[in-house]
């Protein structure tokens, strides 16, 4: 699932949630950053994107703990990935990014669209948990 977790990837069908989400400023930060992408760099960043579902569906389905070391790396990972996004908050300076990553850890599990993409909802929650963890250990409200 997590391998094919891109293809077909377009992110304009989702304009409108993201606006509504998280602002126009959010949608247009991160199209723009997207279309200035080479073709190789689409690839590569899919290939790192599909890799951490993998890895991420691997690691639930194996029964370690959240709190695992291997759980925290891929955590720690998928905060650096986000955070590789122009127009999220995790990628923004001065954001609440420990607020965002267990927000959308919470999202991955209440959203059967994102579900998906973790083997559904047991692989979700196993993601949020560990994302839940990382947070509280490494990430703090660094806004004003």
């Amino acid at each position: 699932m997590a391998e094919k977790m891109f293809d077909g990837f377009d992110h304009t069908q989702y304009k409108d949630e993201v606006e509504e989400r998280w602002g126009k400023e959010a949608y247009a930060a991160s199209d723009t950053w997207w279309r200035g992408m080479t073709a190789e760099e689409k690839a590569a960043w899919k290939q790192r994107s599909g890799q951490l579902g993998s890895d991420w569906l691997r690691a639930a389905e194996s029964g370690i703990s959240v709190a695992s070391a291997e759980a925290q790396e891929l955590a720690r990972r998928h905060v650096e990935w986000l955070t590789s996004i122009p127009g999220t908050p995790a990628a923004e300076g001065g954001g609440d990014t420990k607020g965002y990553v267990t927000g959308l850890g919470e999202m991955y599990v209440a959203n059967p669209r994102f579900a998906a993409n973790h083997g559904g909802e047991a692989g979700a929650v196993f993601v949020r948990d560990a994302l839940r963890i990382y947070a509280e250990r490494h990430l703090g409200f660094q806004g004003s």
